[in-house]
Parts: C-alpha cells; sequence; structure tokens
C-alpha cells in the first residue's frame, strides 16, 4: 500500500499542475520536517546550473527512490530529519556560494526547486538581493 502523500507533496503537485499558492507552498515548506540524505556526515548535494542544491525528500518513499539510484549500494541511506526553515534560513547560506533547495529530485512529477531568491532564502544568501542597489554603486 503507497503512503499518502504529505502536504507538501500535495503543493508540490498543485504547483506543477499550474494551481495553488506559490507563497503557501513555500510556506508549507518552510513547516516540513525534510529528510536529507548524508555521506560521511555531510549532506547530500549536488551542483547544477552554478547552484548548490541541497536534496531533500519529503519522505522515506521518496528518499528510497533516490537512494536506489545514488545509494552508497547495499549500506542503509544515512539522513537527517531537519525542518525546512532551517535548511534555507541556516544551511543553505552557511555554504558560501549559491544554494538552494530541492526536494524529492527522484520522484517523476513530483520535484521542486527552492531556488536562491529572495523570499526562499535570507536576502544576505539571495542571488537577487540588492541587484540594483550594487549596479547603481558602481556607476559612481
Amino acid at each position: 500500500m503507497e503512503q499518502p502523500r504529505t502536504a507538501l507533496a500535495e503543493r508540490i503537485a498543485e504547483r506543477r499542475a499550474g494551481v495553488g499558492d506559490p507563497r503557501a507552498l513555500v510556506g508549507e515548506m518552510r513547516r516540513t520536517v525534510l529528510l536529507v540524505p548524508s555521506v560521511d556526515g555531510r549532506l547530500w548535494s549536488a551542483r547544477s546550473g552554478g547552484v548548490r542544491w541541497v536534496c531533500a525528500f519529503t519522505d522515506e518513499t521518496a528518499l528510497a527512490r533516490f537512494a536506489l539510484v545514488h545509494g552508497p549500494g547495499e549500506r542503509p541511506v544515512e539522513y537527517a530529519a531537519l525542518l525546512g526553515a532551517r535548511i534555507v534560513d541556516e544551511i543553505v547560506p552557511g555554504l558560501g556560494e549559491p544554494a538552494g533547495l530541492a526536494v524529492d529530485i527522484a520522484t517523476e512529477d513530483g520535484s521542486m526547486f527552492f531556488p536562491p531568491v529572495t523570499g526562499i532564502v535570507p536576502d544576505g544568501a539571495a542571488v537577487d538581493a540588492g541587484t540594483a542597489g550594487e549596479e547603481r554603486g558602481r556607476g559612481r
């Protein structure tokens, strides 16, 4: 029996279908405990498009789909259970490079990316924060 989707997975499905409120999606992500695989004590992440993406999963089933392809073979996948807000407010800015959150990347038609932009990550870690002011400052 397949386990029911989490509230975040439901919000992701709504947005992927072109409905739902993007702010509600971000809010749900922030309130959700996500499972983040770890290797040698470090959270799993991947670089793509100039961004480091912390990979997280809404439940153990979604994590298992990922582990089938990227896991450590016969060993169980270790993971940390972290609140989405902690990931985007503390972990992402601490990486020291443009970083975002990728949720359920192994779930066909169920993944969602939360990029390093204002409203998702703190302004100091957002790639779009202060852009206009910085450009004005260079012109002086």
